[in-house]
């Protein structure tokens, strides 16, 4: 509930944004400005960020707004789940990230643990897709799609990448502190019950 005040910025900046798209007449587009220009005024005022630094966030998106996709991938080795220590805020997750143009949402997990942790894996079984605004994630200026794939390694090694400095496997009962922009504890002790499973079916919003 505390964050409605986010779903219905990001509502209506997509009402805009997809107004401004398809709209021809000169009335209705000045219209759907005032509404994009309201979105940001609220985001801003809601997130304590300058208007500038919203504005930044989505200058960039045009045409029909649809939800980001972040895929995840879920490794298990002994019980244990791989994680990577991000750079930017010295916490944990699920290697993964945006689902990239012209990649598949297995190729983008195979390519993002390889990035990641150094290791090559083989998607086995998509385990959840996720709403990130039915989860405990913190606001976020975007409405993400989190996609969950199992995988198993296949080869290489523990490495850092550009992105992280550390990759590690965690049993269930002592995990590191978890970035919770990227995945949550209810989220992990999920993917830990669907392995040990296998019956259950795959786990959507």
């Amino acid at each position: 509930m505390q964050n409605n005040w986010l779903e219905r910025a990001q509502r209506m900046r997509a009402i805009a944004q997809a107004g401004l798209a398809f709209s021809k007449d000169v009335y209705d587009r000045e219209r759907y400005e005032e509404l994009m220009k309201l979105s940001v005024e609220m985001m801003a005022d809601y997130s304590e960020k300058d208007i500038e630094v919203i504005t930044d966030l989505w200058k960039g998106e045009k045409g029909y707004p649809t939800p980001k996709a972040d895929v995840r991938g879920a490794v298990f080795r002994e019980n244990q789940i791989l994680l990577v220590r991000e750079k930017h805020d010295v916490l944990w997750s699920l290697p993964g990230g945006f689902c990239e143009i012209g990649l598949s949402p297995a190729e983008n997990v195979i390519k993002e643990i390889k990035e990641e942790s150094g290791y090559d894996t083989e998607p086995s079984r998509l385990l959840a897709v996720l709403d990130s605004h039915k989860h405990p994630h913190p606001p976020q200026p975007y409405h993400y799609y989190k996609i969950f794939i199992e995988c198993s390694i296949t080869g290489g090694q523990g490495e850092t990448g550009i992105e992280t400095n550390r990759a590690a496997f965690f049993p269930e009962d002592r995990l590191p502190p978890l970035s919770p922009k990227r995945n949550t504890p209810s989220q992990l002790s999920m993917l830990f019950d669907l392995t040990r499973h296998p019956e259950k079916n795959t786990i959507f919003d």
